[in-house]
């Protein structure tokens, strides 16, 4: 009856949040349960009396603070000099700037609302169809999550128990392949359309912008040498690092350096001990202020407040949803459900491959009606059991859920990626969904790979934890 009630909601417009509230309430009161209904608001604030929650508002506070203080430019500008050059150039220009962003803000639709506005402009102003600006900036926005930062892990992390750092590392290497399928899709486009490059090529500018790039990817290494073959002081160590960053930046006007190393030093802190994944996320914001009030100088305290107040709004949204999301998945392991699926699945198969693939279709299209939290919080009490008695790491199970979902929200008809580039390029939602259909193709060949190589999404976790 509770599913009952659930879909009955859910069929009459109410929004999913409120329709599991509900559908929780509603059987409690209507079937021969003895439960008392106070239980509703009980568990609803248990769900959300978690300390890896705590990185929620946090890392949605972050990535507002740097799409309003400019830094979305700085990114755009530095990947336009490190690919713009190629045949096709925006449209890797658009997934390089997405990689990026995807290590600030930890969402899809921060990535596509924040980049998106200014790349599907400038594609348009270039001459790409609009509907190839809309799929590529759509595509690329499910790398937001992947990445790490990323908070659907830390709602997953917090329902499955398991480590949040472990599973920012376990998307990097799912992320870099994700983008490079990406560009290659691009380049396939740019190929077949005989597209030509999009600015001229110069030999300084894109030496500057590999040159960021060395210092973004040298600098960890020299700290970990420092510290792990010569004993150095572990925070001495970042924070000298982190001062000669600035003293570089000064001297060389780099264009995006401080910004691309905010992922690095959230992986770096953590990795080395400095904090957890929540006090990270607080390290996250401490950055993008310093960056936007204090070096850029393009945060005021007016839009500061405006930021903080959207972050306010924002951050109920979620954790409505994931407390009304625990009432329910609470109320369908106490029925029974969840121990009746398990049974029913594992009496159909015992093969892991196999449960993996029905796993998939299911995420594929919840995925479809149901917002990434939600779905999260409903779908670990159901599918995390069943995929530990299969020995599937639930690490692993993770980032194979939260990819599937993030495909789910380029799908009607709730994917909210379509309906914020709907608005941002001004096309109707079915045309924008046309638009999408061809990006499928790298992200499911992206998905079956995660699905069936764990160790793509295992090895960095095993090395540090």
């Amino acid at each position: 009856m509770l599913k009952i009630y659930f879909l009955l909601f859910m069929s009459g417009g109410i929004p999913v949040a409120i329709a599991m509230a509900s559908a929780s309430l509603a059987y409690i009161l209507l079937s021969d349960s003895t439960l008392p209904p106070f239980v509703v608001i009980h568990r609803m604030v248990s769900g959300i009396d978690s300390f890896p929650l705590l990185a929620v508002p946090f890392f949605i506070l972050a990535g507002n603070l740097m799409n309003n203080a400019g830094i979305t430019t700085r990114i755009y500008n530095f990947a336009l000099a490190l690919v713009g050059w190629m045949k096709g150039g925006l449209g890797h220009v658009n997934v390089l700037g997405s990689v990026i962003f995807a290590g600030m803000s930890g969402t899809a639709i921060a990535d596509a609302a924040g980049l998106g506005t200014i790349e599907i402009k400038a594609m348009q102003e270039h001459g790409y169809e609009t509907e190839f600006a809309v799929g590529v900036t759509a595509a690329s926005a499910t790398l937001g999550p992947i990445i790490p930062p990323s908070l659907p892990f830390v709602i997953y992390g917090m329902m499955a128990n398991v480590s949040v750092g472990a599973l920012f590392l376990a998307g990097i290497l799912p992320g870099a392949m994700m983008a490079i399928l990406m560009m290659m899709t691009v380049a396939y486009f740019a190929h077949k359309n005989k597209w030509g490059a999009d600015v001229k090529f110069s030999g300084t500018r894109l030496f500057k912008a590999l040159s960021e790039l060395a210092v973004v990817i040298g600098w960890p290494l020299i700290i970990w040498v420092l510290v792990d073959r010569f004993g150095a002081p572990a925070q001495l160590t970042v924070f000298g690092a982190l001062a000669s960053l600035f003293v570089l930046d000064k001297i060389f006007d780099f264009e995006a350096l401080l910004p691309i190393m905010t992922p690095v030093l959230l992986i770096g802190g953590m990795t080395t001990g400095l904090f957890t994944p929540t006090e990270g996320a607080i390290a996250a914001c401490v950055w993008a202020m310093i960056l936007g009030f204090a070096w850029y100088r393009t945060l005021s305290w007016k839009m500061f407040v405006k930021v903080c107040l959207d972050t306010v709004e924002t951050t109920s949204t979620v954790l409505f949803i994931v407390a009304a999301a625990s009432i329910f998945g609470w109320m369908l392991t106490a029925t029974g459900v969840t121990a009746d699926i398990a049974a029913w699945v594992l009496g159909f198969t015992k093969q892991a491959w196999v449960f993996l693939l029905l796993a998939n279709l299911l995420m594929l299209f919840v995925g479809c009606f149901l917002e990434p939290t939600a779905a999260i919080t409903i779908l670990v009490p159901i599918l995390l059991p069943i995929a530990t008695q299969l020995g599937i790491d639930p690490i692993h199970f993770g980032l194979v859920m939260v990819l599937n979902l993030m495909i789910g929200l380029l799908h009607p008809p709730m994917g909210m990626v379509l309906f914020v580039l709907a608005r941002v390029a001004g096309l109707s939602f079915e045309r924008t969904t046309m638009a999408i259909l061809p990006w499928l193709v790298p992200l499911l060949i992206a998905l079956v790979v995660i699905t069936y190589v764990p160790s793509l999404v295992l090895w960095l976790p095993k090395m540090f934890f």
